[in-house]
């Protein structure tokens, strides 16, 4: 829980000030400190990531009246359907975040496996 806090509201703060793709580093680090298992790391990243990216594709769509939303979403293969292309908005971030911060927990891991765990 102190993992997705911490990429939630961090990735949150990164993102006003820095590009997109400072999602994946920031996952990885935390991860890399704080991922306890593999399965953990993907999940809390992929759910911090994931809501916030939700929670601001959804503000930016109700925000515009779903102009934006729906033209783009004509161009891609959603029919014109602004609250899909927000909802897949959410699933590549949460990709991307899940991704990086499975790779920063299994990187510490590599590193520096625990003590005297059996191989």
């Amino acid at each position: 829980m102190r993992l997705f806090t911490l990429v939630l509201v961090l990735a949150f703060l990164a993102q006003l000030f820095l590009p997109w793709w400072t999602i994946a580093p920031l996952c990885f680090g935390l991860a890399a400190t704080l991922g306890s298992t593999g399965g953990r790391a993907f999940g809390a990243g992929f759910a911090g990531i994931g809501l916030g990216w939700l929670l601001m594709a959804a503000w930016l769509n109700a925000k515009s009246a779903g102009i934006l939303s729906h033209r783009v979403a004509q161009l891609l293969p959603l029919g014109g359907n602004g609250w899909a292309l927000v909802l897949v908005t959410a699933v590549l971030g949460g990709l991307v975040g899940g991704v990086a911060a499975l790779a920063g927990c299994w990187a510490r891991q590599a590193i520096a496996p625990r003590l005297g765990a059996v191989s």
